[in-house]
């Protein structure tokens, strides 16, 4: 990922990883709110309280967690 104070760009491998977990692409991220609106619609797409969802929403988290750092 390249950032700056306000605005980040993924990198091909980071943006092919996120489309690969969430079968969601994640179009064109342009900043830290943009990456969290991301985060937020696939939550929603993929919503539930099975075993199976709360793995895929703690991945996204994990995988955004190693993206930006926090």
């Amino acid at each position: 990922m390249l950032r700056t104070e306000n605005q980040l760009r993924l990198t091909r491998p980071e943006r092919a990883r996120l489309a690969r977990i969430t079968a969601i692409e994640p179009g064109s991220i342009r900043s830290v709110a943009d990456l969290q609106a991301y985060v937020r619609r696939c939550k929603a797409h993929y919503w539930g309280h099975s075993d199976d969802t709360r793995f895929l929403h703690w991945l996204i988290e994990r995988e955004v967690q190693s993206l930006t750092g926090r």
